[in-house]
C-alpha cells in the first residue's frame, strides 16, 4: 500500500474528508484491538494509517481557513 498524494486529498469535499477520517480512525482501533488480543496483523499498517490520518487532518484544517 502506498501513501496517497496531497493532490488526491485536496480534491475531496468536506463530507468525504470527514468520512475518510472516520474510516481510518476505525481501522486504527481495529488494528489496536488485534494487537491487544494477539491476533495476526501487519504492523506496518499502523504507520501508514497514522500518516494518512494526519494528512487528512491537515487538509481539513487548511480547508477551514
Amino acid at each position: 500500500m502506498t501513501f496517497l498524494k496531497n493532490k488526491n486529498f485536496n480534491s475531496l469535499t468536506n463530507e468525504e474528508l470527514e468520512s475518510k477520517i472516520l474510516l481510518i480512525s476505525k481501522e486504527l482501533v481495529e488494528l489496536r484491538l488485534k494487537k491487544v488480543t494477539r491476533q495476526s496483523f501487519k504492523s506496518h499498517e499502523f504507520k501508514q494509517k497514522k500518516c494518512e490520518l494526519s494528512q487528512l487532518m491537515t487538509i481539513k484544517k487548511f480547508k477551514k481557513i
